[in-house]
């Protein structure tokens, strides 16, 4: 037979409310038990009654204290691991500059590489150039002409 399903809504009986509280934390605590029994894994559980100042701790207050403390541990240790948002969009906005940095300086290459082939075709260039532009485009072909020099000493 098939159980209704339950609404999800605060019980206004308080007789209800802590018969389902008994039922539903036994029910945890069973859970937990499972859990570190078939996966092996340090678990625990805290719950804080709302019907008496008692607060129930499985599987006692030592077992509960080692699990928080290697939990608290494991986070420093593995914080690298876990990253906030804010780190996140850090580490990613890093990594696009790094690009745009690079495909800038690429694009800057290829630029200067035409504009030499330009001046090879043409015996001159379409436009002035700045000073700057000028040490680039210097750079550029001194490194091509080190290319064809290192081509031409492997083939002889």
């Amino acid at each position: 037979m098939a159980r209704n399903k339950v609404k999800l809504a605060f019980i206004s009986d308080e007789s209800k409310r802590r018969a389902s509280y008994i039922k539903r934390k036994r029910s945890l605590i069973k859970k937990v038990t499972e859990l570190t029994t078939l996966c092996d894994v340090p678990a625990c559980a805290v719950i804080s009654s709302p019907f008496d100042s008692h607060i129930d701790v499985w599987p006692n207050l030592e077992g509960t204290k080692n699990v928080i403390e290697r939990y608290q541990n494991s986070t420093v240790i593995n914080e690298s691991k876990n990253v906030s948002h804010q780190r996140f969009i850090m580490q990613r906005t890093a990594k696009a500059r790094d690009q745009l940095k690079k495909l800038k300086h690429g694009n800057r290459e290829k630029e200067l590489n035409l504009l030499m082939f330009e001046y090879l075709q043409n015996n001159n260039i379409s436009y002035d150039l700045t000073p700057e532009e000028a040490k680039d485009l210097d750079k550029v072909v001194g490194k091509m002409l080190k290319e064809v020099d290192n081509k031409i000493n492997t083939l002889d």
